[in-house]
């Protein structure tokens, strides 16, 4: 357990040995993460919002502020990532895989400290039925930008240390929930650059039956480069996307 610090944004937050809300209290630490997390703890620390993404946050500060969980576990074939796939009939990113999140809500508190925090652990238990007792944050990454819904978006990192079970919680909004391996996300075979009829190019992966790209796509890719994980991969396979996506 470690000392407990003063905060001023999301990633310095207090911390105490675990993720989840205590007394109203929420933290961020690396105590007892494995080993194999180093890397990804090591580079939240130390990347900027640009080394992430050419859309960053509005300087005007507007833009809904909002929040998902990066969640690592340990599955049959090691490392995994949660995610899910959002439903297709939601007005924003339809269909589309993602992380576990979405907007602040004000109970959620600050958003410039601990509010994307609380954030992204409300929304994973709505969509996924996930514990957040189980999970330990660890790591919070620069806020980052999606032009197309307006969302201003914290990525929490958080490790899976207690797992719980997970699965579609209102098919309104998810259609299904599941976990990929890392080793998959980092498989050559499975990555291939996305174009959008607009012009727009991006990272994808081709795993679990889904074409992860977008947002999702984009922090899985800076992560694994950023880790160390990235391997080789032909970026000039590429995957069309319909003109809806």
């Amino acid at each position: 357990m470690t000392h407990a610090q003063s905060t001023h944004t999301a990633r310095d937050a207090a911390t105490d040995g675990t993720g989840a809300p205590q007394d109203g209290a929420i933290t961020v630490t690396t105590d007892g993460i494995p080993g194999w997390l180093d890397p990804v703890a090591a580079a939240a620390r130390s990347v900027r919002a640009k080394q992430m993404s050419a859309f960053l946050p509005p300087k005007s500060g507007a833009g809904r502020q909002s929040a998902v969980l990066v969640l690592f576990g340990e599955g049959e074939r090691g490392p995994e990532l949660l995610l899910m796939e959002r439903s297709g009939t939601l007005r924003s990113h339809a269909g589309q895989p993602s992380f576990p999140g979405g907007s602040l809500d004000p109970e959620d508190g600050d958003p410039a400290t601990t509010g994307p925090l609380r954030a992204a652990l409300r929304e994973a238990e709505e969509e996924t039925g996930l514990d957040p007792g189980g999970v330990q944050l660890f790591g919070v990454l620069p806020r980052l930008y999606i032009p197309v819904s307006g969302f201003v978006v914290t990525p929490v990192l958080g490790w899976w240390r207690v797992p719980s079970p997970v699965g579609v919680v209102d098919p309104a909004e998810t259609a299904r929930v599941f976990t990929v391996p890392v080793a998959d996300l980092t498989d050559p075979a499975n990555r291939a650059t996305a174009v959008h009829p607009s012009g727009h190019r991006g990272p994808a992966f081709l795993v679990e039956s889904a074409l992860v790209w977008g947002f999702t796509a984009g922090v899985i890719d800076r992560i694994m480069h950023y880790a160390g994980w990235e391997r080789p991969w032909d970026r000039a396979k590429q995957v069309p996307l319909d003109r809806r996506a």
